[in-house]
């Protein structure tokens, strides 16, 4: 696999530097990740959060040196990412299992990120424990507009009328609700968006952590369903904008959140229109049996980005999708013992393990003609 890729990377290079000899065409490449950070917690109390087992005296007995431990092998990663690729990593991340703003920023003054000049996108979210979802972007790259939590609504037989937590103003605009509705007796983490242009294209990016596996199909179902109405909305406030979903959708892709409600195309051929969206880790998981988390020696992939039509094609003069990777390194993964394998997370069985995430991060590289 690394000759494999070693070789991509180096037919690239040959032919970027043939076309700039021969005064042809020239491309540059930008990325867009996702990492579930599993907890990323301080040692600080939220106030109205269950974030007690991240506490001093807590369950996990989480202490300042563990903190910043976890802070710099996340950093680490991120640090990482992209980088075999791109002197200067992704573009924009997506994460989940951020506690609050603080912690994203302490992440970016370690020194692994401190030189890239990282910018935070970050809402308060509903979530009982305290997790959001949260985004860092290179503003030499993409130039933020607006950002917006749209709230995640589960159905209630006693509220009929609640169906999407936001609505579209007499101008297209997409406004999301201010106020949680239906039942409120699970309430979870919401869609994060963020707007701006990625190399001056206009971009849609939503952030999801839809509800766990315990919560059953039917909860991120109703995930999928809200996100493909937002997705809906954006473009027809935006036409022509990409949208980008990225997550953990807590689903594999031919799940019915990602393949029915979200209606993600796994066959590049049956991408017809801008609004169809495209999920290519079909393969990365079903052929190539490559995930991103291990549950009893079996490997899922939940940490998925798909993306609007227009970035499919050969037409290069704006942005169009190249290549999609899970992010792998030794370090991630466990090395011995029961989870030998498994991805290297930070406590199992109630012990520090000093270790990543139970997740590895996801990536795509996108492709555009240099004017």
């Amino acid at each position: 696999m690394r000759k494999f890729l070693l070789s991509v990377v180096l037919l690239y290079a040959a032919l970027i530097g043939f076309a700039q000899n021969n005064g042809e065409k020239r491309y540059a490449m930008y990325g867009v990740g996702f990492y579930n950070l599993e907890n990323l917690f301080d040692t600080l109390h939220d106030a109205g959060k269950n974030d007690f087992e991240y506490l001093p005296d807590g369950a996990n007995a989480w202490s300042g040196m563990k903190y910043r431990a976890k802070l710099k092998n996340m950093s680490t990663v991120l640090g990482e990412m992209c980088t075999d690729k791109l002197k200067n990593g992704p573009a924009f991340i997506g994460l989940s299992e951020v506690e609050n703003r603080s912690v994203v920023e302490d992440l970016l003054k370690q020194p692994a990120l401190a030189g890239r000049n990282y910018r935070v996108v970050h809402i308060e979210g509903p979530d009982r424990r305290g997790v959001d979802c949260a985004a860092i972007y290179n503003p030499k790259y993409f130039e933020l507009d607006t950002c917006m939590l749209v709230y995640y609504y589960y159905l209630d037989p006693n509220q009929p009328e609640v169906d999407l937590s936001f609505y579209v103003d007499e101008n297209k605009r997409v406004v999301p609700y201010q106020e949680l509705r239906g039942d409120t007796s699970h309430v979870t983490r919401g869609f994060l968006v963020v707007s701006g242009k990625l190399v001056g294209e206009k971009t849609h990016f939503i952030v999801n952590h839809w509800p766990s596996r315990f919560a059953g199909s039917e909860a991120r179902e109703r995930a999928g369903y809200q996100v493909y109405h937002l997705k809906e909305a954006l473009l027809e406030q935006d036409p022509g904008a990409h949208i980008i979903i990225m997550g953990d959708m807590n689903d594999d892709p031919k799940n019915k959140s990602m393949s029915e409600q979200l209606k993600c195309k796994h066959d590049i051929k049956d991408v017809k229109s801008a609004h169809d969206l495209y999920n290519p880790w079909w393969d990365m998981l079903y052929k190539k049996g490559q995930g991103t988390l291990s549950y009893q020696g079996s490997w899922n992939l939940f940490d998925q980005i798909v993306f609007s039509g227009d970035l499919i094609g050969d037409d290069r003069s704006t942005l169009k999708f190249l290549r999609n990777e899970v992010f792998l390194r030794e370090y991630l993964f466990q090395r011995e013992g029961r989870y030998k394998g498994s991805p290297f997370r930070t406590h199992a069985g109630g012990v520090w393990l000093n270790g990543y995430s139970d997740h590895l991060p996801t990536y795509i590289y996108l492709v555009k003609e240099v004017k």
